[in-house]
């Protein structure tokens, strides 16, 4: 490891250290221009039969539908299975968690009593789809065994079951608060740990209690582990943070940060004043033809009420935030994800990591705060280079300030809403 474990305490670490790109990830910066003209079709030359995987994990891929690798997984798959480490950058959609699944799986040999993979993620409900993940491509691998862990469920129940040689997890999905509490308390032993994941790991290393607690997590596993890091968005403050966890990483970044455009997701605004909003929105759910939709709102105030009053408006509507408890929380978001629900009011809770396939629209009634935050948020549509549309509702003066600093950061023209949108442009057809 390049750094000690000492400098990792230093929380306030401003050094001047630059990032330099690996082999592969300056392959895919320089590429450039290439590689916008290529888009989707470039991509298609490598199968996932290259990366030369397990056969459990071959029929796995053949049983999802999966033929052709993503980009991010064409750079990242070859060396991840090898155990090399990984810091990758790439937009929301194009597989990020597929790469650390497959890498694990494809290295674990599963040991009971002993945990071998750590992913770690920042909200409960991506610690829950990260695990469903390890269920989908571990389908053919009886053996595996994956468990997730967050706060708010009672802990002795994490504790019986990592007590228990039979029920142990080899893959340990949570959030870092609570694994670092069954580490301190030594319900969990890091000590066989071989794989150190972190999932949004921009969201976890900027927060400083979970820096804190993925720090004394990353101190008490063994030297020699691989560690990957993924994210939409890495600052290069939080490159430099990343790499004193890692050992001469391949470093991904596929496009620039300043062009974290989405392919096929149409983006538009709709200036009107705060109480023109509601009577929009209905109009828009009306009119627009859509498979499911995510509307996002500022606060937990906000997406109850606009929730009830889609509800009383005879729309198929569903809330999710914070002030749910957990379990309400993993049913709501199930039942969206079944299609039992076409529409979602959310907080930005729902704004990072999560896939749910069949949102094509994304409305912003209340603008984000941020281009960061609105990148996350509408990145739940069009995602894998689908079609999908993105609409942003712009009330005040701040709302258009950030739509222009959204505009400036990502180099993307965002107009008007026609008043007519034909929806082959924002609908996949199946």
């Amino acid at each position: 490891m390049s750094a000690e474990h000492e400098e990792l305490i230093d929380y306030e670490d401003d050094t001047g250290v630059t990032t330099a790109t690996g082999a592969a990830g300056a392959g895919a910066m320089d590429a450039g221009d290439d590689k916008e003209k290529k888009g989707y079709v470039g991509i298609h030359s490598t199968g996932f039969r290259d990366f030369l995987l397990k056969p459990e994990l071959l029929r796995a891929i053949s049983d999802l539908g999966f033929e052709h690798p993503s980009e991010v997984q064409q750079e990242c798959i070859p060396q991840a299975v090898l155990g090399m480490d990984v810091l990758c950058q790439a937009k929301s959609g194009h597989g990020k968690t597929a790469v650390f699944v497959l890498a694990t799986l494809q290295q674990l040999e599963p040991i009971d009593g002993e945990v071998s993979v750590l992913v770690m993620c920042h909200t409960r409900e991506l610690a829950y789809q990260i695990k469903n993940e390890y269920g989908r491509f571990s389908k053919y691998m009886p053996d595996v065994r994956t468990t997730v862990f967050y706060g708010g469920t009672p802990v002795a129940k994490d504790i019986e079951i990592l007590k228990d040689k039979s029920k142990c997890p080899h893959i340990v999905v949570a959030t870092p608060g609570r694994l670092n509490g069954l580490v301190r308390d030594k319900a969990l032993d890091p000590k066989r740990v071989k794989h150190f994941v972190l999932d949004e790991c921009d969201k976890m290393l900027e927060q400083l209690d979970m820096r804190r607690d993925v720090q004394e997590i990353y101190r008490v596993t063994p030297h020699h582990k691989q560690v990957m890091m993924f994210s939409a968005t890495l600052s290069k403050d939080i490159r430099i943070t990343c790499k004193k966890f890692m050992n001469n990483p391949l470093e991904i970044f596929i496009d620039d940060e300043t062009k974290l455009t989405l392919h096929g997701l149409q983006q538009h605004y709709i200036k009107l004043e705060e109480t023109a909003k509601n009577r929009k929105l209905n109009a828009l759910l009306d009119e627009l033809e859509f498979n499911q939709v995510v509307i996002f709102v500022k606060s937990i105030a906000r997406a109850n009420e606009l929730d009830k009053l889609l509800k009383e408006c005879n729309f198929p509507s569903i809330c999710i935030h914070s002030g749910l408890q957990q379990e309400e929380r993993i049913k709501r978001y199930q039942a969206f994800k079944q299609f039992d629900s076409r529409i979602l009011v959310a907080t930005d809770i729902f704004g990072r990591g999560i896939d749910v396939e069949r949102v094509n629209i994304v409305v912003n009634y209340d603008c984000p705060t941020d281009a960061d935050s609105y990148l996350h948020r509408v990145g739940r549509a069009g995602r894998f280079g689908t079609k999908g549309l993105a609409i942003t509702f712009v009330s005040s003066d701040a709302d258009s300030e950030v739509l222009a600093a959204i505009q400036s950061r990502f180099e993307v023209a965002i107009p008007e809403l026609p008043d007519v949108l034909s929806p082959e442009t924002y609908m996949t057809s199946s």
